[in-house]
């Protein structure tokens, strides 16, 4: 059993909250580089939550807006 076998199950049920924790990891990413790498960081995030199966993708909850490029 692969290691994203086993995060599945554990999340099972609780993908929103998994969704979540990727947005703010990534918000968190984004802080700390100023932005420069948003667009990398905007495609790992939706990696993610496709590989997790969060029901949010896309969707950005902080209620801020993107750091400028």
């Amino acid at each position: 059993m692969s290691v994203m076998d086993k995060l599945k199950q554990m999340l099972k049920g609780h993908e929103d909250q998994a969704g979540q924790g990727v947005d703010k990891a990534g918000d968190l990413v984004d802080d700390r580089t100023q932005g420069k790498y948003s667009g990398q960081v905007d495609s790992a995030q939706e990696r993610l939550r496709q590989q997790l199966g969060s029901e949010q993708t896309g969707q950005r909850e902080t209620g801020r807006e993107d750091p400028p490029r």
